[in-house]
């Protein structure tokens, strides 16, 4: 079972893993690194974006995935939230809508297995890499228009998924809304994050006065793509205070101390300092820009 402290520090862990095709190995894996996170301390532990599956094609990802009600993923990360006591984050996986539509869906289980929070990936990664790579999410995904904040233990934690990390705003209006722990689960492609995931994930703590705590899928997966892992958790100075150094599945645990992210804020008071202002193109209205 966990251990809570009433306040203050806490360990949290970021799970990395290589999903494949199945949903049902995909889940065993993610109960056995779950399981070795919590053997290590963990209350509060994170899987990376699409737990669940990682497929390419159109419809045998239509054939693999259904409703939350009915998701292996779903089912078993709330009976091991459940029996060990631990906040569960499934970083996302994908959940057919009523409407029929698939959601990139994170979810929150909380100690005694119930569903705390979800969060549907708001940003769709619709990009074209100069290596040829060309992505379309938003033909397979419906974005998700609310960002959420929710207590665990003693701190606040901030949603994100993977392509949202480079969308500054959305992390700063949850630091705005008191989030000290943001989180940013990911299937980055090995191209773009050799380029860009450290530094996205320093900036994003040092902008924030905030944890960073980002759980990865990393190297070849059965459909073919690659993925870069480097699970990181960085500290609200922009330290990184662990990371899976590598592409294989892993578990990596760090503490967790809110008061870091108070400390970090006093010196560098950015977000109290922000101010709303206006931009002149010099042709028209001005634009209005928003400080949170």
């Amino acid at each position: 079972m966990g251990v809570f402290k009433t306040a203050g520090v806490f360990k949290a862990a970021a799970v990395q893993m290589r999903s494949g095709e199945s949903p049902e190995r995909n889940a065993a894996d993610m109960e056995r690194l779950v399981r070795e996170a919590a053997g290590q301390g963990a209350i509060y532990i994170q899987t990376p974006e699409m737990t669940g599956a990682l497929i390419r094609d159109k419809e045998a990802r239509a054939a693999s995935f259904t409703s939350q009600d009915k998701d292996i993923v779903v089912a078993t990360a709330r009976k091991l939230a459940s029996e060990l006591g631990i906040f569960l984050h499934v970083g996302s996986t994908a959940i057919l809508r009523a409407d029929g539509k698939l959601a990139n869906r994170a979810l929150l289980f909380g100690p005694d297995g119930a569903t705390l929070a979800t969060y549907d990936k708001i940003h769709m990664f619709d990009v074209d890499l100069d290596n040829g790579e060309s992505w379309r999410e938003s033909a397979a995904y419906e974005p998700g228009t609310e960002a959420v904040v929710i207590p665990i233990n003693d701190a606040k934690l901030g949603f994100a998924v993977c392509y949202d990390l480079r969308f500054p705003q959305l992390f700063r209006a949850e630091a705005m809304a008191g989030a000290e722990v943001l989180t940013v689960p990911a299937a980055f492609t090995r191209q773009t994050g050799e380029a860009h995931w450290h530094v996205l994930l320093r900036a994003r703590a040092i902008e924030n006065g905030a944890y960073v705590v980002a759980a990865a899928q990393g190297g070849l997966h059965e459909d073919g793509r690659e993925t870069y892992g480097h699970s990181l958790i960085v500290d609200p100075w922009g330290r990184i205070i662990a990371e899976a150094a590598h592409d294989e599945p892993a578990v990596i645990v760090a503490e967790i101390d809110p008061a870091q992210s108070l400390a970090a804020r006093k010196k560098i008071p950015n977000l109290r300092n922000a101010r709303d202002f206006t931009i002149n193109t010099g042709e028209g209205p001005r634009l209005r820009g928003a400080a949170s």
